[in-house]
């Protein structure tokens, strides 16, 4: 064999090589789970998700990554069912009121940005758990231990939601957090349940206590209320009842006058005999005239005229006796 027959299969093995390469780098399928990021002399495009078959430049001019588009969770936290008791020291947190809480945290997340995940952080993982944790840790930090194991989670969950999310934008990792649930808050050990448990109880007979003073109050204050009510309408009705009879008054005076002006000397005598009355009401009233020798008088409630004067018995007596002469 020549040399130039040698060069000659030199290069068709050379074609044949490159032509594998081009055929066998030139496509690629991605999954419906499945998204790709297109480098170009190694760096990074595009990014493709459509599923099904794709072209690019063959190999080394083009590569492709390929990464899941499924929803992964991140577990921070401690969970008691571990036997692991060591992991408790990575979760300890302390409360707002200087209280010592374990967290139990579940992080939903996906990758939304390939490009960025794949190389603007070496471990983008690891940066979502510090950034978890910070969340957490922040958040209880700035709670009360009675919020963080009883009515408050919920709060807590939102605000290490929101916290997580704002931080991992910041941070362009190419994650994005779907949820998250804070699972289980909880105290260190035992005695330290046992003595909050005795406080959470203490606490609600003093609440019970409140409550039923408040509705002892509340029932006083309404029955106040409504002897309030009671005495306004009595007083009310007594006002009406005056100023009726202040009316009446007035129009009895009324009248009166108009009966003074029409014979002044016999209304002036009645309201004389009738102050009388008023003033001495068992005294007997007598009307009397001594115009004559005779002194005659009325005596007002008997049902005859009597004279029983002295003067005029004696005066009878004499006529009597010469008379009889």
């Amino acid at each position: 064999m020549t040399l130039r027959q040698i060069y000659t299969w030199i290069a068709i093995s050379i074609g044949i090589v490159v032509l594998a390469i081009v055929g066998t780098t030139s496509w690629y399928t991605v999954d419906e789970s499945e998204q790709a990021v297109i480098l170009t002399f190694g760096e990074a495009e595009e990014s493709i998700t459509n599923p099904g078959l794709h072209f690019k430049m063959p190999w080394p001019i083009q590569e492709k990554q390929k990464l899941s588009k499924e929803t992964f969770s991140l577990n921070f936290g401690y969970n008691q069912g571990q036997e692991d008791k060591g992991k408790a020291n990575q979760v300890q947190m302390i409360t707002g009121d200087e209280n010592i809480v374990l967290a139990d945290l579940v992080v939903q997340w996906k990758i939304t940005e390939p490009a960025q995940y794949l190389y603007q952080s070496a471990q983008p993982e690891l940066v979502l758990n510090n950034a978890t944790s910070a969340s957490l840790r922040q958040i209880i930090g700035t709670s009360k231990i009675d919020d963080a194991l009883t009515s408050g989670k919920a709060e807590i969950e939102n605000e290490v939601r929101e916290l997580l999310v704002s931080l991992v934008e910041d941070y362009n990792i190419g994650i994005s957090v779907i949820d998250v649930k804070l699972q289980e808050v909880d105290l260190p050990n035992s005695e330290v349940r046992t003595a909050f448990t005795k406080v959470t109880d203490a606490r609600e007979t003093m609440n019970t206590k409140i409550n039923e003073a408040k509705k002892y109050k509340n029932e006083k204050y309404e029955e106040a209320l409504g002897e309030k009510d009671a005495i306004i309408s009595r007083a009310e009705g007594a006002k009406v009842a005056r100023i009726e009879e202040a009316k009446g008054d007035v129009a009895q005076f009324d009248a009166l006058y108009t009966e003074y002006e029409n014979s002044p000397t016999v209304t002036e005598n009645r309201l004389v005999i009738e102050a009388l009355e008023d003033v001495l009401p068992q005294a007997n009233v007598y009307i009397m005239n001594d115009e004559s020798n005779t002194v005659k008088y009325l005596p007002i409630g008997n049902s005859q005229v009597q004279s029983m004067p002295q003067q005029q018995t004696q005066k009878q007596e004499q006529e009597g006796g010469s008379n009889n002469e």
